[in-house]
């Protein structure tokens, strides 16, 4: 029998403060509610205690963001799937209200050998409503000599804007061709991915300004070979990453997320604690 979380997180403003409220079934916790840079933005750090997901079990994460509301969520570590027969899922979905900001910026993913693993994020957002997020998916422990690839194993990850950008892949173990090819992952067993969206077009100068941070970040980094950003969309940036391993492609997100948060918000960034420690 799998193990089946929810957590449903509610924000809304009132004055100048972001006021949260959580509500959690199962295995998926929330940390209580930061204010580090002052009421107007609240940070929460959310907690799977098992710290995997095995086949399976379901986490489903639901956030609403009423009008003018900003979070900013993370994790304490990384997001493990672990080798099992049957597929293990992570569902999020987010609704954001207009004026409201949402931040969803969780450590890495490792999808371990042999694992079936679903991710699925939706996040649906109102005119006038925007958000940064960041994805870094690891396939296997290839430094502990432990490669995604030589076992059974498939994850699907999706990622939607509706309306706006859809992104589906289904990675299979077995298909070296997209693993190992220079038009795939490139030998590569680190992808990341970072976006700003906006459920309304964005003006074609501030449009141009986010793109132009996020290349000028990837051009001064280590990952510049296999960086990139581009604007599918009038509402959405989007940057692509391959890399080695976990702690450049982090660093890379990390760096992009602030030089957004400066070019869009006219905000610090503000590293939630655990990234610290």
């Amino acid at each position: 029998m799998g193990w089946h979380g929810r957590l449903d997180l509610r924000y809304r403003r009132d004055g100048d403060r972001c006021i949260a409220h959580d509500r959690h079934e199962g295995p998926l916790r929330v940390l209580a509610a930061l204010h580090p840079e002052g009421g107007a933005v609240c940070h929460h750090v959310l907690v799977h205690p098992p710290g995997g997901i095995v086949g399976g079990d379901t986490l489903d994460i639901d956030i609403e963001l009423g009008p003018g509301a900003h979070a900013l969520l993370t994790t304490p570590g990384a997001t493990r799937y672990y080798r099992a027969e049957r597929a293990a899922e992570q569902h999020v979905l987010a609704r954001a209200a207009d004026g409201a900001r949402l931040e969803w910026l969780p450590l890495e993913t490792i999808v371990h050998a042999g694992a079936q693993g679903e991710n699925a994020m939706r996040f649906e957002l109102a005119d006038g409503a925007e958000m940064i997020g960041l994805d870094v998916l690891a396939l296997g422990l290839p430094g502990a000599d432990q490669p995604f690839e030589g076992r059974p194993g498939r994850y699907l990850q999706r990622i939607e804007l509706p309306g706006i950008w859809l992104e589906r892949g289904t990675i299979d173990a077995a298909d070296l061709r997209l693993l190992d090819s220079p038009l795939g992952w490139a030998g590569y067993r680190v992808l990341a991915t970072a976006w700003f969206g906006a459920g309304s077009a964005l003006g074609t100068a501030r449009r141009e300004r986010l793109r132009d941070a996020a290349r000028g970040v990837a051009d001064a980094h280590p990952l510049t070979a296999t960086a990139s950003a581009t604007s599918p969309d009038a509402r959405v940036i989007v940057l692509r990453a391959l890399a080695p391993r976990v702690e450049p492609a982090m660093a890379l997100l990390h760096a992009v997320w602030a030089a957004w948060r400066d070019a869009a918000w006219s905000l610090p960034a503000c590293a939630p604690r655990v990234w610290r420690t």
